[in-house]
């Protein structure tokens, strides 16, 4: 089919990797129970635009510099990493009230926020890894299609993740909707600081797989 092979097999893998925690469900976590469903939200379309651009570049042939070059890889890894310890400092060092309304975040914060998920997702280097040693294995041999397959098959990947990640969203904003209306509320800044720290510093520790 259009230079697939084994769609089935690919859509039910794909959906077995979605819901296998990960860097992404937990920074759209981290957002949705610290800034509510917007902000959880605008992440969740800033890490799929990022997927989306990983899946251009895969198609495209751009990504296989980070399978072949280490110094490429190193440098974005370090940049990626740098990145979420960052936010994660802001975030714990923030003294600014928790949203406590989805409304209520304005749209400037809202674009922040889609902007820091675009960013976190690009520069990590083993999501492009991961589209390239996954993806070829369902294109077929033979294809004459060129970068069709892969297309198609990112977006396979895109759509489920893009309902994955909102459901973790819709779920994260029913369990803390009352710790964020109560005092504990000022806390969950720095629990989503420490999230986004750890997942820094695993990004860093990773190695080449």
């Amino acid at each position: 089919m259009l230079g697939i092979e084994h769609y089935w097999v690919f859509l039910m893998s794909g959906l077995l990797l979605n819901i296998t925690p990960g860097s992404d469900s937990l920074y759209i976590f981290g957002r949705s129970i610290s800034q509510g469903k917007s902000a959880g939200m605008m992440s969740v379309f800033g890490i799929i635009s990022g997927a989306g651009m990983h899946t251009l570049f895969a198609a495209f042939g751009l990504s296989a510099i980070l399978m072949h070059s280490a110094l490429a890889f190193n440098l974005i890894k370090w940049i990626g990493a740098a990145y979420l310890v960052y936010l994660g400092v802001r975030s714990i060092m923030s003294k600014d009230k928790l949203t406590l309304e989805a409304g209520e975040m304005r749209k400037e914060g809202l674009r922040k926020v889609y902007f820091q998920g675009f960013l976190t997702n690009l520069f990590n280097p083993k999501v492009a890894l991961f589209y390239l040693a996954f993806m070829p294995q369902f294109v077929s041999a033979d294809n004459t299609y060129g970068s069709l397959p892969f297309l198609l098959l990112g977006l396979t990947f895109i759509t489920t993740g893009t309902l994955w990640c909102s459901l973790i969203v819709v779920v994260s904003n029913l369990l803390t909707q009352k710790i964020r209306q109560s005092n504990a509320g000022k806390y969950l800044s720095r629990v989503t600081g420490v999230i986004f720290i750890g997942l820094g510093l695993k990004l860093l520790g990773s190695g080449r797989t």
